[in-house]
């Protein structure tokens, strides 16, 4: 004979074990540029044009 519950699993149990399985979106991680803007890490500050404290492009300024 196969295992029988004693009583009847409710509906919100079942979500939330159903719910570990999947992931929430992750928020993008952001982080300080030495400009003081918050830029994605391993990416170009699109303000100052630096990458990892060193200045490696030119960025046009919108007037």
């Amino acid at each position: 004979m196969p295992a029988v519950p004693k009583r009847r699993t409710p509906h919100g149990r079942g979500k939330r074990r159903t719910a570990n399985n999947y992931r929430s979106p992750a928020l993008p991680v952001l982080v300080y540029c030495q400009c003081g803007e918050l830029v994605r890490p391993y990416e170009v500050c699109p303000h100052c044009g630096a990458y990892r404290g060193k200045k490696v492009m030119e960025v046009k300024k919108e007037e």
